[in-house]
């Protein structure tokens, strides 16, 4: 009896780290459409964008890293804080590459707490899997 293989769909997504990553720029990119709605539609001024667009930063870290936690299995607060690593140096990349960005002390802080909300996630995520 020959042993089945999976599909190469299915081997492709199955490393945490990039479905975390897949789950934290979909959420950001759904965030950023939202918020532009609301900006637009709503009597919503600029002065409140900072503070939208942390909260949204933070909901899509905690869930990238519960993602990549809970496929992972175990080790989630590595996974998540990578997921939340890999994802501030992609917006450091594109603000430096793109807008010329200096660096600061503001970005380092945001990196950290990247990481840290990114390994929460992750260390729920392992905790609420399913035990075998």
């Amino acid at each position: 009896m020959k042993a089945t293989t999976k599909s190469a769909t299915e081997r492709r997504f199955r490393s945490p780290l990039i479905v975390g990553l897949i789950v934290v720029w979909g959420l950001i990119l759904t965030g950023s459409f939202l918020t532009a709605l609301l900006l637009r539609f709503t009597a919503l001024e600029e002065h409140t964008l900072p503070i939208i667009t942390y909260i949204v930063n933070g909901i899509a870290l905690l869930l990238g890293g519960w993602f990549s936690g809970r496929m992972a299995g175990n080790r989630g607060w590595m996974y998540g804080a990578l997921t939340g690593l890999f994802y501030t140096l992609l917006v450091f990349l594109i603000g430096f590459l793109a807008f010329d960005a200096q660096m600061r002390i503001e970005p380092l802080l945001f990196a950290g707490g990247a990481c840290g909300i990114g390994a929460i996630g992750g260390i729920l995520g392992v905790n609420t899997g399913s035990n075998p």
